[in-house]
């Protein structure tokens, strides 16, 4: 493997072998209970727990998610998915979806586990982004959050952030979600 490549993998190869403790969690780390963050928490408090590298997972118990905004994407983690750490450090915004529950993981095993789930959801995400007219990403996406959400959590999510998440503009978004506002304002 050439050095270059290596070193750019390193800091990932690291983070996969690194017991949880290391890595952000707390004493929760490997005991019974675990650290509930819930809704009652705003999105800078959360955004302040991936900045300092806190490793958390999504909880696989409830129908909620995060969408973190880094600086020219997003992604959203879904229940059971991990989320700060090192992959989390330069994301500039979070938004809850549902009623949001991060938990922090049991073990290192729940931390491997919450990753791999994690890699599901961008792969989905990647799956939609595939469709080459932007319009069916949009309806693909919002399609998926309603078929996981209720409409009222999914109109709650800005178009931004739908157009984060599949690669298009915010108009585009605010085009398939409310096609009547923008004929309206043509006229």
């Amino acid at each position: 493997m050439d050095s270059r490549i290596q070193s750019y993998y390193q800091p990932a190869l690291l983070l996969a072998q690194t017991p949880c403790s290391s890595i952000g969690i707390t004493d929760s780390c490997g005991s019974s209970s675990m650290t509930h963050i819930n809704e009652s928490q705003n999105a800078s408090e959360i955004l302040q727990l991936l900045h300092n590298g806190q490793v958390l997972m999504v909880n696989s118990r409830r129908r909620n998610g995060l969408i973190v905004i880094k600086r020219f994407h997003a992604e959203f983690a879904g229940p059971g998915a991990a989320v700060g750490g090192f992959y989390d450090r330069d994301c500039q915004a979070a938004i809850p979806v549902g009623n949001l529950s991060l938990v922090t993981p049991e073990s290192h095993e729940d931390c491997q586990k919450a990753y791999l789930i994690r890699r599901q959801w961008i792969r989905l995400m990647k799956q939609i982004t595939e469709k080459t007219v932007p319009q069916q990403r949009v309806q693909k996406i919002l399609e998926q959050f309603e078929q996981y959400f209720d409409t009222e959590t999914v109109n709650r999510v800005s178009d931004e952030a739908f157009a984060l998440l599949v690669g298009i503009l915010p108009q585009t978004v605010a085009m398939v979600r409310r096609p009547s506002i923008i004929e309206r304002r043509r006229i």
